[in-house]
């Protein structure tokens, strides 16, 4: 839509007016206008009946907000977009209360600032923020429907930020609507536990990757995540790094523990694991762990996998071929679960 998108530019500055001009015209806008000011905004919106308006927070005679209020009062279809280098909440809520339809960081206009229009006109109100992460789940839908990937792998966290953050539901949201489950991966965590310190040895794959992973998959399930998305597919390397083991002592705890003012529509942590949860042997050869998750989780939640490059395949294929399993479950394990949860 946005060939037909017509836009207002509010600013200060002609140097920055004249920027926004060619961001947006070569991504197929029309700029229909320009003022240098809330003043001269309000008789060219009456006049020009703009699509959207990108209005600049800080600006002489009318500013930003005010803007934002005069044009509402006038009753104006215009959708607006407060740009601004302003990233403190107090800001961003009082352009919402304005009535702003988007919030965009200027040191982010480059990237944010188109998919911010288009999402404004057809869906709401939308922060810069927000245009991320539904730019990743876009990407996710593009990568399923026009390259014919099965899902999609997410290494730990995203600068600090878990996948039970409110602002990537959209990532689940999508996911669920492709039936592709997101493969959660370790890396190198945020921030070191202080048990942890004095031993490097500790930090990494070793260790700590598995702990860290083990606490984010538990913060997607108190984090209401599996809740939203009841049918949403998450997998797991490393025989589940260590949760199909404490899957009793969870709803153990949970029964006992304060419970901080969240309740779980399944009733306990393991209901989560057992429905939402898929898991590879990846890097585990060992027959007690896979005949443990195999009694805590069920054949079917298991997938077969090597860890290549770090683990050898022959060693991981032998170890399924001679695994104290029936053979049902073997071609469960080495197939059967991939080609069903993948479409393979």
């Amino acid at each position: 839509m946005g060939t037909a998108m017509r836009i207002l530019l509010v600013d200060d500055h002609a140097v920055v007016r004249e920027g926004l001009r060619n961001l947006l015209e070569r991504a197929g806008f029309a700029v229909v206008g320009e003022a240098g000011d809330g003043r001269e905004a309000l008789p060219l919106a009456e006049k020009l009946r703009p699509d959207v308006a990108v209005i600049d927070l800080a600006m002489p005679a009318l500013n930003g907000l005010g803007t934002l209020k005069r044009l509402r009062a006038q009753g104006l279809p215009t959708k607006s977009i407060l740009l601004t280098c302003h990233t403190e909440r107090q800001y961003v809520v009082a352009a919402f209360e304005a009535g702003a339809s988007g919030y965009v960081i200027k040191t982010q206009a480059t990237a944010d600032l188109v998919p911010a229009m288009d999402f404004v006109c057809t869906e709401g109100e939308l922060r810069s923020a927000e245009a991320e992460q539904r730019g990743a789940a876009k990407e996710l839908e593009r990568c399923v429907t026009q390259l014919g990937l099965r899902g999609a792998l997410v290494n730990a966290h995203t600068q600090g930020r878990y996948l039970d953050d409110p602002t990537l539901r959209v990532v689940w949201e999508y996911a669920c609507g492709l039936n592709v489950p997101l493969y959660l991966h370790p890396a190198n965590g945020f921030d070191s536990a202080h048990v942890l310190s004095g031993h490097p040895e500790l930090i990494g794959p070793m260790w700590s990757w598995g702990t860290d992973t083990a606490a984010h998959v538990l913060r997607l399930v108190f984090g209401g995540v599996f809740d939203d998305f009841p049918e949403a597919i998450l997998l797991l390397g490393h025989m589940g790094e260590g949760l199909p083991y404490a899957l009793w002592r969870l709803d153990s705890r949970w029964a006992f523990h304060n419970h901080h003012g969240i309740e779980l529509a399944r009733g306990n942590p393991s209901a989560y694991l057992r429905h939402n949860l898929y898991i590879t042997t990846s890097g585990v050869c060992d027959a007690p762990p896979l005949l443990c998750a195999m009694l805590a989780l069920g054949a079917d939640h298991i997938l077969f996998a090597t860890d290549y490059p770090f683990e050898d395949m022959a060693a991981a294929t032998a170890f399924l071929r001679g695994a104290p399993i029936s053979d049902a479950d073997r071609a469960k394990i080495a197939h059967g679960n991939a080609e069903r949860l993948l479409g393979l």
